[in-house]
């Protein structure tokens, strides 16, 4: 069974950066891609960045577009989403996903980590 565990999160200040991990460890099975997903208290959990399990592509919401950076480590078994010029807007808890199928068409699957806080002070 999939596990995903996160960390990275934390306080910042406008301006400043973070880089979050979501470490993949449980039996192997069929996956298309990796994402990171944010939700603000009160608002639906949306896509922020995805990768595919191979690394050949990567999707960017246009929200963080040019400011976020989503990698993976295949030795690690680990996916990064680092983010820079962070806003107070981006203040929400962040959650890892892991998916069979691309997040854009047929939406995120069941397996996610447990996510981590990111707050960006203005």
């Amino acid at each position: 069974q999939v596990r995903l565990v996160e960390s990275g999160g934390g306080l910042v200040q406008a301006g400043g950066s973070l880089r979050l991990s979501c470490a993949v460890s449980g039996r192997a099975f069929s996956a298309y891609a990796m994402g990171w997903f944010r939700q603000a208290p009160g608002k639906e959990r949306d896509l922020v960045a995805a990768i595919t399990w191979n690394g050949d592509n990567t999707y960017y919401a246009d929200f963080v577009k040019g400011r976020f950076t989503i990698s993976r480590d295949n030795a690690k078994n680990t996916v990064y989403l680092e983010m820079n010029s962070l806003k107070p807007e981006d203040t929400a808890v962040y959650y890892c996903n892991v998916g069979d199928r691309p997040y854009t068409k047929y939406g995120r699957s069941d397996y996610w980590g447990q996510g981590t806080q990111v707050t960006v002070s203005s």
